[in-house]
């Protein structure tokens, strides 16, 4: 969803009016940030214009070149959302004029062909979004794709259009992350490939608030400690767990388990030894043969399987701007955009944070474009966090632009040098 925001922060900061925003903008930012053209196209979104959508956010919205839908709606006023910074800094937001509510019956078949889904609401829902978006899928015609890089590639959905499997990102909404809606949400966890709550919606769902009782700080225990019982509700190997925590970058996990792999050891063929055994077992039975026929494969080979276990994954990854990277100090800045429920108002005077609204969102869709790309998670979550660190460094939407040599820019900063930056600091290769 695309709104119309108003942003009002704390004295003597002056509020932002008629700003761009909304969680669907953001996550569009976020895919787009990494898709240059001609892949720019690959990210799809809906934005529905109502009768007082200013023309200048709607240049600004086709200046990215993404395959936006723009819908007419001048029966209504456009979305409009209230975001407000109070004491310490919480974030609170409502929407002032209705919204619009997108269901799969909205998405076109471009759109529904999409590799990856972002799905914002509550566990009942995104289960019902989940299941309709599935049903639509398996009724497209053949070779649908809203990539065109895509489009000649076979996939794994079972739908018979060789559309590939989609992965769906759930980001449950705050209002819903309650005590008595945790059952609704392990219910859910089986349909999703990621689950994605803030600290507080994460901690909401545990009736906690997620901070240390004696710093007032984001408790990076809490975080743990919820996943671990979310996981262990819950566990299958098919979904993770990405939790967004402001200045303390954003913490994965996901469960371990077995892997499979099988060699084969032979390639006799004709008959198979177990049918040359009779009587009972003697001291000297050939147990491999006996059982060969049960071990065998389409091919006549033996199949000796070994199992490899997959440790799963817990990792802190953390946020890109830090009083470290950016002004040479010691500690992290405080409200890096993985997370927009806290910051601190040292962002403001130092480093490079300007303003964290829509940093989760769009560092979700760094992560939607890196999963759709066949990335690992935890290289999915540097380009989620590279991609927050472009939203927070201005009120509103970074600045599209190029340098000398063509290439693209945003803020006058070339995403992908951002990005090896970042790899350095991580020490990881991807």
């Amino acid at each position: 969803m695309s709104n119309q925001d108003e942003i009002e922060y704390l004295p003597p900061t002056p509020p932002a009016k008629d700003v761009l925003g909304g969680a669907g903008t953001y996550s569009a930012l976020g895919a787009r940030l990494f898709s240059p053209p001609p892949r720019s196209e690959s990210v799809g979104w809906i934005v529905d214009k109502g009768s007082d959508f200013p023309p200048d956010l709607e240049a600004l919205i086709t200046s990215w070149g993404t395959s936006v839908l723009l819908r007419e709606t001048p029966e209504r006023l456009t979305t409009r959302g209230w975001n407000g910074y109070l004491e310490q800094e919480n974030r609170s937001f409502r929407y002032t004029t209705p919204k619009k509510r997108l269901t799969a019956e909205d998405l076109t078949p471009e759109l529904l062909a999409s590799r990856t889904f972002h799905l914002i609401c509550s566990p009942t829902r995104c289960r019902e979004l989940v299941l309709d978006i599935k049903d639509k899928r398996a009724d497209l015609p053949a070779f649908v794709s809203s990539d065109p890089e895509k489009a000649h590639e076979g996939g794994d959905d079972a739908t018979g259009n060789q559309l590939p499997k989609p992965i769906f990102i759930w980001e449950p909404v705050p209002d819903l992350c309650t005590p008595d809606q945790l059952l609704n949400c392990t219910n859910v966890l089986p349909l999703i490939d990621v689950m994605s709550p803030n600290h507080a919606e994460l901690a909401g769902f545990m009736g906690d608030d997620g901070l240390d009782p004696e710093t007032g700080e984001i408790s990076t225990r809490a975080v743990e400690r919820a996943c671990e019982q979310l996981l262990g509700s819950m566990p299958l190997q098919s979904f993770c767990i990405i939790v967004r925590a402001g200045e303390k970058g954003c913490y994965l996990a996901r469960n371990g388990g077995r892997k499979r792999t099988h060699k084969h050891k032979s390639k006799r063929k004709g008959k198979k030894p177990s049918a040359l055994l009779h009587g009972g077992l003697q001291p000297d039975t050939d147990m491999e043969a006996l059982f060969a026929g049960l071990l065998q494969d389409p091919e006549g080979s033996i199949a000796r399987e070994e199992i490899e276990v997959d440790p799963g994954i817990e990792r802190w990854i953390p946020a890109f701007h830090t009083d470290a990277h950016d002004n040479g100090g010691d500690n992290p800045v405080e409200g890096e955009g993985a997370s927009e429920n806290t910051t601190g108002e040292k962002n403001r005077r130092q480093g490079k944070v300007v303003d964290p609204t829509g940093g989760g969102n769009t560092f979700l869709g760094g992560l939607a474009v890196a999963l759709a790309r066949g990335k690992g998670l935890e290289e999915a979550a540097a380009w989620g966090s590279v991609a927050a660190s472009f939203a927070i460094e201005q009120v509103g939407m970074p600045t599209l632009g190029h340098d000398d040599e063509g290439r693209e820019t945003w803020n006058g900063v070339r995403v992908d040098e951002r990005f090896e930056e970042f790899k350095t600091r991580l020490a990881f290769s991807c």
